[in-house]
């Protein structure tokens, strides 16, 4: 998925406190740049004793500001200068005496003076944790985080895992790719807050004997870029994967299934817990009618085992068949290498829902790329091509606009 100059034309004041984790920063400068960002960093005297001012000046091409007194600035209020440019303040690492500070409103250096003097309504301060588990886990810095995001500080994190000191657990701040996603989740419209999304991505494997199966060529690259694009749009998403090696989204619930009745078994009980129902995974419309439970070998006749297949069953026709009050909104996603606009609509006919997506199957498994087709009772749209998670956050506006329109 395309992440190039997706914050084009953002300012963004990254600010440094003390810790070890500070070396993350340099990573993230440098994202943020690459993503098209502006970035002005900040730094607290601790942060300056973990990682120098040249290193972040070298990689955002900006001067660094360590002093509230910086006579660099003409009316000497960097204070109120850097906040009043920039659309964002990421805190990254933000230690437990950071958060502290935040949470009482103190104002005795230059990084935590201009997060107090920031435009609140138009800048907002994103925190991402770092430091010892214990520390974390202290009710003081629970109680600090708590009042923070209380006033409207956005808490990043913290991740678990392998710690400087040695410990593991709570407290590592989120990887710089992490903290990446997020910012650009930031920015994007909340067209789908309040509301709930179920996705299906990915392959099905009907297993013929424990080591050969049925599958498809499907990524699952397209409903992974949907559910992250749902979850940017402020829905609380839930993911049902097949059998794929994706990441999961930040802040989507996903389930990992392998065969279809898998998939449906795991998407009838949610189906109705959400509004939203898009079914993206390609799912195998036939399976072995007996998996052997040992490995079929050759018997030297050369001829191959004889198979019988049955009908899996239809998913996205099962859910659209739901009664009225338990039946999300569906979208279906018709994966086909010919007359795509044709089947499609036939599709659309059979499954009983208002809107199927088009796509070229054999040309986009696995690709990056994609070119969608949006097919309903009134006629076809082409989006243009672009980006798998391009194309996920234009579908997932028009989903919203739909379901907006649905509800007048």
């Amino acid at each position: 998925m395309s992440e190039t100059l997706a914050l084009q034309g953002r300012h963004i004041v990254l600010g440094l406190s003390g810790g070890v984790a500070c070396y993350k920063a340099a990573e993230l400068t440098r994202l943020l740049v690459k993503a098209g960002a502006t970035v002005q960093v900040v730094m607290t005297e601790a942060a300056t004793r973990f990682i120098t001012p040249v290193t972040l000046q070298a990689l955002s091409g900006r001067a660094v500001h360590t002093d509230q007194w910086d006579a660099r600035e003409p009316n000497n209020m960097p204070h109120i200068n850097l906040s009043r440019q920039a659309d964002a303040v990421l805190i990254a690492p933000a230690s437990a005496d950071f958060i502290a500070r935040l949470a009482q409103g103190r104002a005795d250096e230059l990084l935590s003076l201009l997060c107090l003097a920031r435009p609140a309504e138009r800048c907002a301060l994103l925190v991402a944790p770092a430091m010892n588990r214990e520390m974390w886990a202290h009710p003081a810095t629970q109680r600090n985080t708590a009042q923070i995001a209380a006033d409207g500080a956005h808490v990043l994190g913290p991740a678990a895992g392998d710690q400087a000191c040695g410990e593991v657990g709570d407290g590592r701040m989120l990887e710089p790719a992490e903290l990446l996603d997020e910012l650009i989740a930031h920015f994007q419209p909340k067209l789908l807050a309040g509301r709930s999304m179920l996705v299906t991505a990915g392959p099905t494997f009907e297993a013929i004997d424990p080591v050969r199966g049925i599958t498809n060529l499907s990524s699952g690259k397209m409903g992974f870029a949907i559910a992250r694009a749902a979850a940017e749009a402020g829905a609380q998403v839930t993911l049902v994967a097949g059998p794929v090696q994706l990441p999961t989204p930040r802040g989507v619930h996903r389930i990992d299934v392998q065969s279809a009745q898998q998939m449906l078994d795991a998407v009838l009980p949610q189906a109705p817990r959400h509004q939203v129902f898009v079914a993206t995974a390609a799912v195998a419309d036939w399976r072995p009618a007996q998996a052997q439970a040992q490995k079929i070998k050759k018997d030297g006749s050369g001829q191959p085992p004889a198979l019988a297949f049955i009908e899996n069953p239809d998913i996205l026709a099962t859910v659209a068949r739901l009664p009225t009050g338990q039946r999300p909104w569906c979208v279906g996603f018709a994966a086909e290498s010919h007359d795509i606009v044709a089947h499609a609509r036939q599709k659309l006919a059979r499954k009983g829902v208002p809107l199927i997506v088009a796509n070229n199957g054999p040309a986009t498994f696995g690709r990056d790329d994609n070119q969608l087709v949006l097919v309903d009772a009134q006629g076809e749209h082409a989006l243009p091509p672009g980006d798998k998670l391009t194309l996920a956050r234009q579908l997932v506006a028009e989903i919203a606009r739909r379901m907006a329109g649905s509800a007048e």
